[in-house]
């Protein structure tokens, strides 16, 4: 199956509650951290909530 590399590049600083609580969700703390999920709907819709904090690969 195809694995997600998702990798926070902004900080959450002055984001909401939810977007900080979904970052930590996926494993992510500080910028440039980097985690590597399934690529399921249930992690894309995460990443969805909170897109315009993290880039997104898709890896093999």
């Amino acid at each position: 199956m195809a694995q997600l590399k998702i990798t926070q590049v902004r900080s959450v600083i002055g984001t909401k509650q939810n977007h900080r609580d979904t970052l930590r969700t996926l494993g992510l703390k500080r910028i440039n951290d980097v985690s590597v999920k399934e690529d399921r709907p249930e992690f894309r819709g995460m990443v969805h909530t909170v897109r315009h904090l993290v880039t997104v690969e898709e890896v093999d």
